[in-house]
């Protein structure tokens, strides 16, 4: 149902989970809103040409899942309807060169297909009455009025012979386009000035072969939530991930940075299975069926635009996604990103309504960026440990390597110690569930480096001539993040 206060018109360009995600929140809010597709949506849960990653696994942290939760209420029950496993009380298998870490997992979540979660999130967006989907069209400019500050709608074009273009004018328009938008490009020409974006020039690559489950063989999914098995930058080892679906599907993953990418062909496919650094992967598919050929997507880099730098930004625009930064696929984080930034836009529509003033959106362009940072900081300092990968950006704390061997050795002692409440913390941070000051605070830091010989030598480089103390040093060397995205406390 649409708020009695609500007025006006929004647009949304692009059709993926980010429009979905906001669309749902600006339907509270406006008395239209329409959702602009270059693609035509698939009839069922199928992929469609303009998301090529959506073959490969995706999943929710537990913030993203409880936002879209809250917004669409019992949506993993159509999940489950669909087919999808629980993960309640199944074995989590961690191995990296440190050692291995079991555990069961005491979450219920659904394991789904980014193609099946879209399908029944899209459903749900389709019922709402003052929402209308446009596909098959393409976004070619912004409208604006005659000095250029305010975004007054968007120009489209038909994707049919005809090639039939239109204005659709709005009172807000948020490009949620992904990885192909032309943002930058389409202010640029409107004579703002655009800050250049980080890049993390990665040059990553991932295959996915999907397997179907025999009959006599699903007690498998009674028994494994996940098995991932993390490759070494040492070794330039690729990261393996086993884990189940929808309908007695499994999907296995094979991930490497630096531009050596996974093998696509199957019996080469089969081949890096067996030489990965434990069997229980390869072991489990040889009594697999595959469904079909391995399929690759490679990145060649990662980006963080700046636009909540820019001095001037026009009204009536905002963006959101993929379109504003993109990360890396291996850690799961992007679309629990984009459920926090949709609370974000909601967060701040419903403070506009008590108190409208103008700059609205470029604090909530700031506010977005809160919640991006701290990922994209996170992918960068691991990745960058691999050869080959290099980070070009204006974050001089992504380019400490302090903090990259800091983070190691917290897994290392973690691992070591089998302490499940440090390796807990260590995936809650890289989940978003916390903020990294919980890793990178100078308390922890010395609890975590004065157990091992490699992390007393990385203090010993802190010892200055200044005298400061290490726990200054260490306030100099970790980054430093905003605790408003995150608000709450890690217990354990």
């Amino acid at each position: 149902m649409t708020n009695s206060n609500s007025k006006g018109k929004a647009i949304l360009i692009g059709g993926g989970m980010a429009g979905l995600l906001a669309a749902r929140v600006l339907s509270d809010h406006y008395d239209e809103v329409v959702v602009i597709e270059k693609d035509e949506f698939p009839a069922g849960p199928d992929l469609r040409p303009g998301t090529p990653q959506a073959f490969h696994p995706h999943r929710f942290m537990p913030r993203g899942k409880a936002v879209t939760e809250r917004l669409f209420p019992g949506f993993e029950q159509d999940l489950a309807a669909q087919g999808c496993p629980s993960t309640l009380g199944k074995t989590m298998h961690f191995k990296n060169q440190y050692g291995t870490m079991e555990m069961n997992n005491d979450q219920n979540d659904r394991k789904f297909s980014r193609a099946l979660l879209e399908w029944v999130i899209r459903q749900r967006v389709v019922s709402i009455p003052n929402v209308r989907f446009l596909p098959r069209h393409d976004v070619t400019g912004l409208l604006t009025t005659p000095d250029r500050s305010a975004v007054v709608g968007v120009k489209v074009r038909e994707r049919s012979p005809s090639k039939l273009e239109k204005a659709l004018t709005a009172d807000l328009v948020i490009d949620t386009s992904g990885r192909f938008s032309k943002l930058s490009d389409w202010l640029t020409d409107l004579g703002y000035e655009v800050p250049k974006p980080d890049l993390l020039k990665v040059s990553l690559g991932y295959s996915t072969r999907r397997y179907r489950v025999p009959p006599h063989l699903t007690h498998l999914i009674d028994k494994w939530d996940v098995i991932n098995l993390q490759g070494q930058p040492e070794g330039g080892t690729y990261t393996c991930v086993f884990s189940f679906i929808e309908n007695g599907i499994a999907e296995v993953l094979l991930y490497r940075p630096g531009g050596n990418y996974p093998p696509t062909v199957a019996d080469e496919f089969e081949l890096a299975l067996k030489q990965l650094p434990s069997p229980i992967i390869s072991e489990m598919v040889r009594d697999l069926e595959p469904t079909a050929l391995p399929r690759s997507y490679r990145v060649p880099e990662l980006y963080c635009h700046r636009y909540e730098q820019m001095s001037r930004w026009p009204a009536g625009l905002l963006v959101l996604g993929d379109a504003y930064c993109i990360y890396d696929p291996i850690f799961g984080q992007g679309m629990s990103v984009v459920t926090l930034t949709a609370e974000i836009l909601e967060a701040c529509l419903l403070e506009r309504r008590e108190h409208h003033r103008s700059g609205w959106e470029q604090d909530a362009l700031r506010r977005v960026k809160e919640v991006i940072e701290p990922a994209f900081w996170l992918n960068c300092t691991a990745d960058l440990r691999w050869s080959g990968v290099e980070y070009e950006g204006s974050d001089s704390s992504t380019k400490s390597a302090f903090s990259r061997e800091y983070m190691e050795l917290f897994l290392q002692h973690a691992m070591r110690t089998s302490d499940l409440q440090l390796y807990g913390l260590y995936w809650a941070v890289n989940s978003l569930m916390v903020s990294p000051r919980h890793l990178f605070n100078p308390e922890m830091a010395v609890q975590v480096l004065s157990a091992s010989e490699e992390g007393r030598r990385l203090l010993s480089t802190l010892a200055g001539e200044n005298g400061e103390s290490i726990e200054t040093m260490l306030e100099e060397r970790f980054p430093q993040f905003s605790e408003a995205p995150y608000g709450h406390s890690y217990s354990g």
